[in-house]
């Protein structure tokens, strides 16, 4: 287990957290990587769910909650990237109003289908080249916090400065 504090400067850093706390199998997986390293083949057999563990780790990867390295093979095998938790605690250090607070309660634990339609028009305006957090908050009537915690939740999002990205969806 690491010793490193985990600070969060910004409320949107909160969705991996209570994504990945707020599902069992997700915190399972969490709980094996803070005790030693392992690698995605070796969750998958504790945990039995091969989609589970490459999607909790895409969380804890962009909420940047692991680290990775390569380990040594043995003779005549590829080498494999092999995870273990970067951080062992954490600290708040910001201040957001209450109407942001529940935006982010409400993208990071949701199981609302409303969520998706917003996801899929926010798609839409990136694939026609509108790519402004700004831009897009006013669009849909929601907070720049709200399209942030989007992103941290849908894994092909990403805000990139003032802008939102596409990801590739095949990694």
């Amino acid at each position: 287990m690491t010793g490193h504090i985990k600070i969060l400067n910004d409320p949107v850093e909160l969705v991996p957290l209570l994504i990945t706390f707020n599902n069992t199998q997700y915190k399972k997986i969490y709980e094996l990587l803070n005790k030693t390293w392992f690698t995605e083949e070796e969750l998958r057999e504790h945990t039995g769910d091969a989609a589970c563990v490459a999607e909790c780790l895409a969380v804890l990867k962009k909420g940047n909650l692991v680290e990775e390295q390569w380990r040594m093979p043995e003779p005549g095998k590829k080498p494999m990237k092999e995870f273990r938790t970067t951080y062992s605690k954490f600290r708040a250090n910001f201040q957001c109003t209450m109407n942001d607070i529940g935006d982010i309660l409400h993208i990071a634990i949701s199981r609302d289908e409303g969520l998706r339609t917003i996801v899929d028009a926010i798609e839409q305006e990136i694939a026609a080249g509108n790519t402004s957090i700004g831009d897009i908050s006013r669009k849909y009537s929601v907070s720049p916090i709200f399209v942030k915690g989007l992103a941290k939740r849908i894994p092909y999002l990403d805000v990139k400065g003032q802008g939102m990205v596409l990801l590739d969806r095949t990694s």
